[in-house]
């Protein structure tokens, strides 16, 4: 089975909502709305390429992808359904710019749209753990912001509502596009980060 212009993406799983805590597994969400976006699953792996890809993404590899592949949801008669990318059997077809990161070699690249930064975290003794606004460090990175001079642990800004919410390999991140990243302050120093 292979697309034209499009992935194919599988998964085993199209929600992350289990916890494990001891021997035992807890569900932490049950419910189809506009809310359980952040339990939906957003890594899958490559199942085939499009015939047209000169794109360094070969079948095998895990992607990071758009939320809205695996997710399900209820039309306007209150039936279940799938998402339009579902084609059947844990099988998903995925336009390339729904897919912002694969993994080669145990390690994450980039799309060159994208890159990942873990926000930061104020240092005040007696804030809650809030992030601080539009700022981050760039933990994932594509070679367009390299030969800009940025390097992983540069701490960046960027801009309003441009950052989108990840959990990657256990560590909370944001994806931003490249283009709006506004600022580079810089390797991250000791005060850089509290977290």
């Amino acid at each position: 089975m292979q697309a034209l212009f499009d992935y194919i993406i599988s998964t085993e799983n199209r929600y992350n909502n289990v916890v494990k805590i001891d021997d035992k597994k807890l569900i932490v969400n049950t419910e189809i709305t506009e809310r359980d976006h952040i339990f939906v699953n957003r890594i899958g792996t490559v199942y085939s390429c499009p015939l047209t890809s000169d794109a360094e993404i070969e079948k095998g590899d895990d992607v990071i992808l758009h939320h809205n592949v695996f997710r399900r949801w209820y039309d306007s008669h209150g039936k279940e359904r799938n998402s339009a990318s579902y084609i059947g059997e844990d099988k998903y077809i995925v336009s390339s710019d729904q897919i912002y990161a694969y993994k080669k070699n145990d390690k994450w690249n980039c799309l060159p749209e994208y890159c990942f930064v873990k926000p930061l975290y104020k240092e005040d003794e007696w804030a809650l753990q809030t992030d601080e606004n539009l700022s981050g460090e760039l933990v994932y990175l594509n070679k367009e912001l390299q030969q800009l001079g940025l390097s992983k642990g540069s701490v960046v800004g960027f801009t309003p509502n441009s950052e989108y919410e990840f959990t990657i390999d256990g560590q909370k991140l944001y994806r931003v596009l490249s283009n709006q990243i506004t600022i580079n302050y810089g390797p991250k120093t000791k005060n850089s980060s509290s977290s």
